[in-house]
């Protein structure tokens, strides 16, 4: 038998009658300088981590960089034991599920009329849904619309005002125009109404776009802060930021310093529990964002295709 020899890969390659360089070097270059902005991104988390799991002498005589230094969890034990701290970080994940489900139904089912050129007044409809994104709503009318319809002191003040944006709209619309027609077609000749397109054909191709505003107003929603301000006043219904806020920046980690150096016989320093706290805020997020981060590249180009 002919032995096969595979050749080696050359440097350069034959384009138009001419030799060009492979850009082997440049990737190279690229991959490292992308690796060091990811590490440089990083490093404030892992420092902040590292000053939560460190002991007290090094943490407040700031030896804390990138590794903790006398490992303990003392700050975790009475983190963890927070009653308020959990039903905050409920409300949290209750908003932000509910939330993401409730924008996801009514700007699909908005982008995919708006993508149908049989409906009427669509490039009307289309042009003041781009308004709102030049000129939003301010706060005040905001607030009394809010209070029109009894939703303050309940947590729909947080879901139903930023359900739907124009932003979302116009990359599910773009993603919606570009499905083939012949598909549509398909569904009708099989006996489907709008409904029965929208339900068995569209939205099981829509993977990819549902996933990227989904992932997006998740992060939104979990993060929010100012609409609580505005529109909650009962304590027991703080999302987990505005606990946080509580916590950290005002007066309320204070107090609670004398109680926690009472219950655990040791010094904590504030900066410690500050660290633990944006930890336990920051990581049920970060669980979720690596199973879907891949959508973040392709729902990037979304609102730009054409067909």
């Amino acid at each position: 038998m002919r032995s096969v020899v595979k050749q080696p890969e050359r440097a350069f390659t034959n384009i138009g009658g001419g030799f060009v360089r492979k850009p082997a070097a440049f990737q190279s270059f690229l991959i490292a300088i992308l690796t060091a902005l990811s590490l440089i991104m990083l490093a404030p988390l892992i420092h902040i981590l590292s000053v939560s799991l460190s002991s007290p002498l090094y943490a407040q005589a700031k030896l804390v960089y990138f590794w903790p230094k006398g490992l303990q969890f003392a700050v975790y034990k009475k983190i963890i034991s927070m009653d308020e701290m959990w039903r905050a970080m409920g409300v949290s994940v209750y908003i932000t599920v509910i939330g993401t489900l409730i924008t996801l139904a009514l700007t699909s089912m908005i982008a995919y009329s708006l993508s149908r050129a049989t409906m009427p007044g669509r490039i009307w409809i289309m042009r003041l849904i781009v308004l709102t994104f030049i000129l939003p709503a301010p706060l005040i009318p905001g607030f009394l619309l809010v209070k029109s319809l009894h939703m303050l002191d309940t947590l729909w003040s947080l879901m139903i005002p930023g359900a739907t944006s124009a932003f979302y709209v116009i990359i599910m619309r773009t993603f919606f125009r570009n499905v083939s027609g012949e598909l549509f077609d398909a569904a009708k000749m099989d006996g489907c109404g709008e409904a029965g397109i929208y339900f068995r054909v569209v939205l099981p191709l829509s993977t990819a776009v549902i996933a990227t505003i989904g992932l997006f107003h998740a992060v939104y929603q979990w993060n929010t802060y100012f609409s609580a301000l505005v529109f909650i006043r009962d304590k027991t219904l703080y999302p987990l930021q505005v606990l946080l806020q509580n916590l950290v920046a005002k007066k309320g980690l204070n107090n609670f310093m004398g109680e926690v150096q009472f219950e655990l016989n040791m010094p904590v320093t504030p900066e410690m529990m500050s660290a633990g706290i944006i930890i336990f805020a920051t990581v049920p997020i970060l669980i979720v964002y690596p199973f879907l981060q891949r959508y973040f590249v392709k729902g990037a180009m979304l609102g730009s295709l054409k067909e």
